[in-house]
């Protein structure tokens, strides 16, 4: 009877013990990972066409001129970018970083950092992948 209760008393002391080394290693675990998971997917995501320059290659919290071209739509931030996505064919494309294919701007998958930058992708996985890379 003394062993049992000795044991029981071990447990019953030891167990927040057990359980706090499992929350610290969890803590940890989380917060070596989940932090920059969490950064990262605010860090670079998919961005809307139309709240993007695409001639300064940045991205705006609002819908931007919309400058149609024969059956295409590109965004300009002012008059003078929409003049020169007129003007200028080279503007209206990118190279797409994953696969290094030419992709027209205006049908691109666009991802963005936080610092506004964007990046033209020819399709929904490169753009994943891009992400994944810049972890």
């Amino acid at each position: 009877m003394k062993i049992l209760i000795l044991t029981l008393a071990l447990l019953f002391v030891s167990a927040p013990v057990f359980a706090e080394g499992t929350h610290n290693h969890n803590q940890q675990t989380l917060e070596k990972s989940s932090p920059v998971q969490q950064e990262h997917a605010m860090t670079f995501k998919r961005v809307d066409n139309e709240k993007v320059c695409m001639v300064n290659d940045k991205v705006f919290s609002d819908p931007q001129i919309p400058v149609i071209i024969g059956e295409q739509t590109y965004y300009g931030c002012c008059s003078m970018c929409k003049s020169r996505l007129e003007r200028d064919v080279t503007i209206r494309t990118a190279i797409d970083p994953i696969s290094g294919n030419q992709v027209d701007k205006s049908t691109a998958v666009i991802g963005a950092g936080t610092d506004g930058k964007v990046q033209y992708f020819e399709n929904e996985e490169n753009l994943n992948t891009y992400a994944y890379k810049h972890m």
